[in-house]
């Protein structure tokens, strides 16, 4: 039988588990699920404390995706019913901003559909950036696709802090979702953001038809990548695509790849992303005892629980919301960087 406490102290020592151990946690009994909470709960405590930080997503261009990726709704072998629009006007990108400061949104995160941004896309986004920055105190992501260093470099110049660029699944997996690009292109964007002084977002998604030895493989590439932020998504299947009919996770499925995560990731920021809501359900609030970071205010097309319930819920736990508005100095550890300026306990 797994020793959780065993799994937590390599972690304290940032030490790789080892393929069976990993492959061990994704294979907890149900009747131990709480044993492995406990455990993860040991080690985000000892970097994070009992604190969670808010992001809101804006899609600031909806739909027309050349792109085949098999659970997006805006990708071009999808039919689902969405609402699908051209690059925001800068004002809408710069009030979406305003409303993520309201919402106790530690960082705002611009996305765009598409295979890459045109360069007057660029443009118009770092032209939003720098109004952002003037007039909102915010952290500013971007997710935009592909993107070659120039156009990083550019970002960079505008004030982006971070840029977001999944690597979704196991590079053995990738193909089975997504033809039209490949996994070596996504190590190429990061690559790209890293070599431009950006922070890296990257993560990916579970449920949508991989095997146990997938996910840890794409947790075992995010330990190569090194992100900041690690977003875990779980498939909310959409009707109109091709993983429409794909319900493989279960509440405590999600729980038990989060802490894997937690484990693999011990000192980098984990995010419950897309999917939470549909697939946690009522135990959503457990996911924040392994994760110290939630989206509120809705995905890219599909809702998601308002900020208010967010705070209710972080409240409720006993926990507390982190803002910190620095742009963060990738030069720094990221211990540092994570270090609260201003911790808003809800009373």
């Amino acid at each position: 039988m797994t020793d959780f406490g065993v799994l937590a102290d390599k972690a304290f020592r940032d030490e790789m588990l080892t393929r069976e151990e990993c492959l061990a946690v994704l294979d907890t009994p149900q009747e131990r699920v709480l044993d492995l909470l406990n455990a993860a709960f040991r080690v985000r405590e000892r970097h994070f404390g009992r604190t969670v930080r808010l992001q809101m997503l804006m899609n600031a261009k909806s739909g027309a995706c050349q792109e085949d990726c098999h659970y997006c709704s805006q990708s071009a072998v999808s039919t689902a019913d969405i609402h699908q629009y051209g690059l925001l006007p800068v004002n809408a990108m710069v009030e979406g901003a305003r409303r993520a400061a309201a919402a106790k949104a530690q960082r705002y995160c611009i996305v765009i559909s598409g295979r890459s941004p045109l360069d007057r896309d660029v443009a118009e986004i770092s032209t939003a950036v720098r109004a952002i920055k003037e007039a909102v105190p915010i952290q500013v992501c971007c997710s935009l696709g592909l993107l070659n260093e120039a156009q990083a470099k550019r970002l960079k110049a505008a004030g982006v802090d971070r840029i977001n660029h999944n690597l979704n699944t196991s590079e053995r997996y990738h193909a089975d979702i997504c033809t039209t690009h490949t996994f070596r292109d996504r190590l190429d964007t990061i690559q790209h953001a890293r070599a431009a002084g950006l922070e890296l977002c990257s993560g990916g998604i579970i449920g949508m038809g991989e095997s146990d030895d997938d996910i840890v493989d794409l947790a075992f590439a995010l330990r190569d990548v090194q992100p900041h932020s690690i977003p875990l998504n779980m498939l909310h299947p959409v009707s109109g695509t091709p993983l429409q009919d794909c319900h493989q996770l279960t509440p405590q499925r999600c729980l038990k790849v989060l802490c894997l995560f937690r484990f693999l990731h011990p000192k980098t920021e984990i995010r419950v992303a897309g999917g939470r809501e549909f697939n946690l359900r009522s135990l959503q609030p457990l996911a924040l005892y392994v994760a110290d970071s939630i989206f509120v205010g809705g995905y890219l097309t599909t809702p998601g629980q308002p900020a208010p319930e967010a705070w209710k819920m972080i409240e409720d736990l006993g926990f507390t919301i982190e803002v910190d508005y620095r742009s963060a100095d990738t030069t720094q550890s990221l211990s540092t960087v994570r270090s609260p300026i201003n911790v808003l306990t809800i009373s």
